[in-house]
């Protein structure tokens, strides 16, 4: 049986998720946080397709602030070779504050739009 507070996770994310989609010409900027890393992808919902993705493990970094700020830096890099310059941010039920935000600002002044 999950926990309340497992439920109340899932029903964040539910809220986020209902709201947040993905298309073609403005895709999904997904977070994911673990305490053993943290990964990135932009999404592209209507075609069920990952357009770039990076983690925290693939840099060699730890999931704290420092490699929050370069897998932001390497998500927006990823993107512009993907030619995609806007996205809809997905914070995947985690507050928009600590490393999920400093993922948003590296991605900001890496070159994304959202």
């Amino acid at each position: 049986m999950p926990t309340s507070k497992v439920i109340n996770r899932q029903a964040r994310r539910r809220r986020i998720r209902a709201k947040v989609q993905g298309t073609a010409a403005r895709p999904r900027l997904a977070v994911f946080r673990s305490l053993a890393q943290i990964t990135a992808q932009i999404i592209d919902d209507e075609a069920g397709k990952t357009i770039a993705s990076a983690s925290t493990k693939l840099l060699k970094a730890k999931p704290n602030m420092d490699g929050a700020k370069k897998l932001g830096e390497e998500i927006a890099k990823r993107a512009k070779d993907a030619k995609v310059t806007t996205v809809v941010f997905d914070r995947n039920a985690c507050k928009y504050h600590g490393r999920v935000k400093e993922i948003a600002d590296a991605a900001r002044a890496g070159g994304l739009t959202f």
